[in-house]
């Protein structure tokens, strides 16, 4: 059976994918597909944006609470489960629409994962009990493209280049550059939802707020119960990471909140840099920058 073709919609995060998906769909009668790290997570909605149950009775959803949140996630099982959905949406002769911005997991599904080494069990618990800081100073060490290029305070990442490095003997960051991401495992269009920069500043301020009044302060402190004492993949992601500290006393929720936004922002401006690296990205904007966030 032919590959069938995907519309892919992507952008940084608050920029309104979700609503414009969901007018997209309702146009062409296509299936969504999600491709965000933490949607995959049962219970965790409101720190994720999650599509609202109205929309999933609307339009058929994909890749949403297929987790808990105790197991990791990674760009291969997402690629895999997602390799099986639109199989199912072609079988049914339904357009197939990829939504979300993590970029890992798209370039995953369109291009091809890296070819790297498989986790190390015994060298990823080393690593895990080592502070952030000097994950940073072996990585700069290591592979200082890597980084450069990942964010300080993420420790995902960071780690997993170091991880990398370590068990190939070759930086990370040239693994990537020689893999190129080459493959094109399907045929696909794909679109890039951003705002003006002052707008999508503005949107991830309005986001943050919305998620701290509509419930993610509780929706971490039920993740925090569920950890006892460890450390769940979620804790780690935008909003909750910093509602935790909060919640553990570590900060004021005005300085959890300032935090969060400046990190969100941080966070888009990464997801930028990735779009830029695609050619084949065409550019949309938002009809209504200051629309409800998606």
């Amino acid at each position: 059976m032919e590959a069938p073709t995907l519309t892919v919609l992507t952008g940084p995060t608050a920029s309104g994918k979700s609503d414009l998906a969901l007018a997209w769909a309702r146009r062409s009668g296509a299936e969504i597909v999600s491709a965000d790290s933490m949607q995959v997570y049962r219970g965790l909605d409101v720190g994720t944006a999650k599509p609202t149950p109205a929309a999933r009775a609307e339009i058929p959803h994909h890749l949403l609470d297929v987790a808990e949140v105790e197991e990791s996630f990674s760009a291969a099982r997402f690629q895999a489960m997602a390799d099986g959905v639109i199989a199912q949406i072609a079988a049914r002769q339904r357009a197939v629409l990829v939504v979300g911005g993590t970029m890992l997991y798209l370039r995953a599904l369109l291009r091809g994962l890296q070819r790297t080494p498989p986790p190390d069990p015994a060298l990823r618990a080393n690593l895990d009990a080592l502070p952030l800081s000097e994950i940073r100073r072996r990585l700069v060490e290591g592979d200082p493209a890597s980084a450069a290029r990942i964010h300080g305070n993420d420790r995902v990442r960071l780690q997993r280049a170091l991880e990398i490095t370590l068990q190939s003997g070759t930086p990370a960051s040239r693994l990537r550059a020689e893999h190129g991401f080459r493959e094109r495992r399907y045929p696909f269009r794909l679109f890039a939802l951003v705002p003006s920069a002052d707008a999508l500043s503005r949107r991830i301020a309005a986001r943050v707020e919305a998620m701290l009044c509509g419930g993610l302060i509780e929706e971490t402190r039920r993740l925090l119960e569920r950890a006892s004492g460890g450390a769940l993949p979620p804790l780690r992601a935008l909003g909750y990471r910093h509602v935790a500290a909060h919640l553990r006393g570590e900060l004021s929720l005005h300085d959890a909140a300032a935090r969060c936004t400046s990190d969100t922002r941080a966070f888009a401006r990464r997801q930028l840099g990735w779009l830029r690296t695609e050619p084949e990205v065409r550019y949309l904007e938002h009809p209504d920058p200051m629309g409800n966030a998606a």
